[in-house]
C-alpha cells in the first residue's frame, strides 16, 4: 500500500529509517529516469562513504557498544593447558564506535563520451549539519554550480541547515533545478508538509527534452516495496512535528488503521 500521507511522509525522517529510504529513493529515481532518457544517456547511481565516530548519546540511541580490543592473550583455561600461551598485555584498548553512512546520488552521462550531463542529489542529515561532511558537499555543490553540468537538489528533510546559495525561502521541503544555460537563475519548487510532492524536470543536453521525475510516485513505490508501514509509526518524526501538524498526522494514521 502507498504511504498514507499526501506528500512527504515525516515518519521516514527518523534516524534509523532515513539512510535506507535515501538509497532506495535514489535507485527508484534511476529506474524512472532510465525509462525516459533514451539511448543517448546512461543513468548511474554513484556512492560515497562517510565514517562517523559516534558520541555516547548516539551509541545509546543506535544500541551500539564500543568495539572491545582485548590484548590479554588466550583464555585462562588455554594458558593452563599450554605453557607457551601468549603473555597477557598490561593494558586493554578499546576502539571507538563508528557509523558508516553510504550516500547515493545520480549522474546522467552522455553514452558516447561518458561526460556528466546532469547530477541529482537527495540531501542527507550530514549535508545539513555543521562539520566536514557538509563542507565536502558544499565544495562539490559549488563546483557543480559553476560547471557545464545541470544540477538538481532535492530536500525531503525538515531539520538542519540548508545549503546555500541561494537562500531557500521558508518551506518544509524543496526541489531545486539549476540548468547550466539559465545560471545564475534557478527553478525552485517549495513544498509544504501537507502538499503532494511535485513532478520536476530533469534537464538533458539540448535539443533533447527534459525527463520528468514524479517525486510522489517514487515515494509511494519505495514506501510500499520497503514495507515501512510495518514499523515506522512506532516512533515519532525527527524533528518532531508542531502541535497542529502532529494532530493532523495522528488523524491520518487513525484513519489508516
Amino acid at each position: 500500500m502507498p504511504s498514507p500521507f499526501p506528500g512527504m511522509n515525516p515518519y521516514l525522517e527518523q534516524a534509523d529509517v532515513w539512510e535506507d529510504f535515501h538509497n532506495d529513493f535514489i535507485v527508484r529515481c534511476r529506474e524512472a529516469l532510465n525509462g525516459q532518457v533514451g539511448p543517448n544517456y546512461i543513468v548511474k547511481v554513484e556512492t560515497r562513504l562517510y565514517v562517523h565516530e559516534l558520541s555516547e548519546e548516539e551509541r545509546k540511541f543506535f544500541g551500539k557498544a564500543d568495539v572491545g580490543l582485548s590484548i590479554t592473550g588466550t583464555s585462562r583455561s588455554t594458558q593452563g593447558e599450554n605453557s607457551s600461551a601468549t603473555l597477557p598485555a598490561p593494558t586493554e584498548l578499546r576502539l571507538a564506535t563508528v557509523d558508516v553512512e553510504k550516500q547515493a546520488w545520480i549522474d546522467i552521462r552522455d553514452r558516447h563520451d561518458r561526460r556528466v550531463v546532469t547530477s541529482l542529489e537527495l540531501l542527507s542529515p550530514s549535508n545539513k549539519k555543521q562539520g566536514p561532511d557538509r563542507d565536502d558537499y558544499l565544495r562539490k555543490r559549488n563546483l557543480l554550480l559553476i560547471s557545464p553540468i545541470h544540477f538538481v537538489e532535492i530536500d525531503l528533510r525538515r531539520g538542519g541547515r540548508r545549503p546555500s546559495p541561494p537562500e531557500i525561502p521558508p518551506c518544509d521541503y524543496y526541489a531545486l533545478v539549476s540548468r547550466r544555460e539559465d545560471r545564475p537563475r534557478m527553478g525552485l519548487w517549495p513544498i509544504a508538509l501537507r502538499e503532494t510532492l511535485p513532478t520536476v524536470p530533469i534537464p538533458l543536453s539540448a535539443p533533447d527534452p527534459d525527463a520528468r521525475l514524479d517525486l510522489q510516485t517514487v515515494l509511494h513505490e519505495v514506501y510500499d516495496l520497503a514495507g515501512y508501514g510495518k514499523y515506522v509509526y512506532s516512533e515519532t518524526p525527527d524533528p518532531p512535528l508542531g502541535p497542529e501538524d502532529a494532530e493532523w498526522a495522528k488523524a491520518i494514521l487513525a484513519a489508516k488503521s
